[in-house]
């Protein structure tokens, strides 16, 4: 079926009466530590909305939480937004009661320039863990960005170079579709490389259902005119299905952080959960948040190989979920993925070692290309299949595939979007305690 959608440039600034830039103000501070090679890099992005919006926002489950998540938890309950502000170089997390203060403090600084309430200004922050913002240089940040907002994609693009650290490529997608008999837009945009399996919710308490694990952050705008809590539920459903299984190294971050404000700019007709308008809506937001988290993945710190790990026959969802994620967070699982090795005997060892259960008698296990249908089976009902060696091999050779397993136990299925281990993440995230340079956040 033809997606009732299409993509469009622009991300953030896509939809009407939305302006984005990002400048450089050195919040890192130039040559101090890793990522510090990349120069004048910006890092601190605006995006403001022209006129008031609604607010829905989801949030790490970590229990160490940064100061900027903690601000937003309180704000987006109100519903209600028009700016954020956004830096990198810095998580602000693990920095007290002054990090609670500075928080607050960026939000002020950019209400103020832009002439709008100090709560409605939503903040997030990314990199190093436990150092304080230096707030001198932040508001010079502020000021600029304030001053050269606009857009255009140039602008949009500039919010994405603001927002990234240890990413090699910007992330970014746009979309338009028909809702309420007008035409809206949805833009995106987000970071992420490290750091990288977010389980967030709306109240950053952490649901039964999710697990217990460089920041990933997300901004969305859209022109649809849609109440706060219909955009809140769409949000946690759309994240639930995207964010929320993707794994690059199994570790939630301290800031995961995905916002999204509404202007009610297209003038479409509002809607509620249960009408075909949302379910239009749903869709298209549904689109812009696997299609950004998906980008996180093949982005992930020295990610090789990207697998889909596609898990069905569990007795319940949340059994289905463990093992999925036991599969794809072994560090033994994950070395044979990048060297290419169907190594059956490791998914088998990852899923008896999860919460789920397992009979090894009924498993199954194959390889296809993403989003076939076709699949080369190397293991059927726990005992060996027929595939020779050199075709399991070619089918976990390309650099994205889809994994299969079947446990058939019942009917439960999970999907989480995987990546290998390598050499080159090892590398760049150990450091060198006698090079600070070298140092990750």
């Amino acid at each position: 079926m033809k997606p009732a959608f299409k993509e469009i440039p622009g991300s953030i600034v896509a939809p009407r009466g939305f302006l984005a830039g990002g400048v450089f103000c050195d919040i890192k501070r130039l040559g101090t530590g890793k990522g510090s090679d990349k120069g004048r890099k910006r890092d601190l992005a605006l995006i403001v909305s022209e006129t008031p919006a609604a607010a829905a926002g989801m949030f790490t489950t970590n229990q160490v939480c940064a100061a900027p998540v903690k601000v937003c938890i309180e704000r987006v309950r109100r519903g209600a937004a028009q700016a954020i502000v956004a830096n990198s170089g810095n998580a602000n997390a693990c920095t007290g009661p002054r990090g609670l203060r500075d928080a607050k403090a960026m939000a002020q600084i950019a209400a103020r320039e832009l002439n709008v309430s100090a709560e409605n200004v939503l903040v997030a922050s990314t990199g190093r863990i436990g150092v304080t913002l230096p707030m001198e240089n932040v508001e010079r940040g502020i000021l600029k960005a304030a001053k050269t907002l606009g857009n255009t994609t140039i602008h949009a693009q500039q919010a994405i170079e603001a927002i990234m650290t240890s990413d090699t490529r910007p992330k970014q997608i746009g979309v338009e579709f028909q809702v309420g008999g007008k035409p809206a837009r949805i833009g995106g945009i987000c970071k992420g490389a490290g750091m990288i399996q977010p389980g967030m919710s709306a109240t950053g308490r952490r649901p039964a259902a999710l697990p217990l694990h460089a920041t990933m952050l997300c901004f969305i705008t859209t022109d649809a005119a849609i109440d706060a809590k219909v955009l809140q539920a769409a949000l946690n459903e759309a994240v639930a299905q995207s964010f929320n299984r993707i794994t690059v190294d199994g570790d939630m971050s301290t800031n995961d952080t995905v916002l999204a404000l509404a202007n009610g700019r297209a003038e479409n007709r509002r809607f509620g959960v249960r009408s075909s308008e949302f379910a239009i809506f749903q869709a298209a937001l549904d689109h812009v948040c696997l299609a950004l988290a998906r980008m996180i993945v093949r982005d992930g710190e020295g990610v090789h190989r990207v697998v889909t790990v596609r898990l069905a026959g569990a007795k319940t969802a949340a059994e289905a979920e463990a093992a999925a994620r036991a599969v794809a967070n072994s560090p033994l699982v994950k070395t044979s993925w990048h060297g290419g090795d169907a190594n059956w005997g490791r998914i088998m060892d990852a899923l008896g070692h999860s919460p789920a259960r397992i009979a090894e008698e009924k498993v199954d296990i194959g390889y296809s290309a993403p989003g076939s249908r076709k699949i080369v089976w190397s293991l059927k009902r726990g005992r060996p299949a027929r595939a020779p060696f050199l075709r399991l091999c070619a089918a976990v050779a390309p650099l994205e595939f889809d994994l299969h397993i079947r446990l058939n136990h019942g009917r439960a299925e999970s999907v989480i979007y995987a990546a290998d281990l390598t050499e080159d993440y090892v590398a760049f995230n150990k450091g060198d305690v006698t090079d600070p340079t070298s140092l990750g956040g």
